[in-house]
């Protein structure tokens, strides 16, 4: 990066643009789950586990973008409302195994359709061969950020 880019703020630089477009994504998520007694956090770990049945808190965590002290918590009041089961791993007693049931299949299937809502403002911008164009690059992005390879 030139020194001429110093001059431009923050927040107007790539970084910024990307950090206030996930901010207001984030934002307008809560909004659209919130009457579905839902936070994005949630809506990742069911989708994960719509995904994959049984995964650990650790590997929730990753996927929902949480540490692992604040999934448990996460965990704990979504087993309470009925959208998740844990029970122990066989193999590892202290692993408890997460499974999505019959209301939170429900639950997920009206967050997609909420999520759905709240990205229908990209068309207004991009074609759909631009945006996902635009989330591949975002994707490898991320990757070459994390340290890992990624393919083009």
């Amino acid at each position: 990066m030139s020194r001429s880019n110093f001059a431009v703020p923050l927040a107007r630089r790539f970084g910024g643009a990307l950090n206030l477009a996930q901010h207001a994504l984030r934002t307008r998520l809560d909004e659209a789950l919130r009457p579905l007694n839902l936070t994005a956090p949630q809506c990742a770990v069911l989708s994960a586990l719509e995904q994959e049945p049984g995964l650990s808190n650790a590997a929730l965590a990753r996927a929902a973008f949480v540490t692992p002290q604040s999934m448990q918590g996460i965990l704990v009041n979504m087993e309470r409302e009925g959208f998740i089961t844990r029970s122990p791993d066989p193999n590892h007693g202290r692993i408890l195994r997460s499974e999505i049931t019959a209301s939170g299949r429900k639950a997920l299937t009206e967050a997609h359709t909420a999520i759905l809502e709240v990205e229908a403002v990209a068309p207004s911008l991009m074609s759909e061969r631009e945006m996902e164009r635009l989330t591949k690059m975002l994707t490898r992005y991320a990757e070459l950020l994390m340290g890992g390879e990624s393919e083009r």
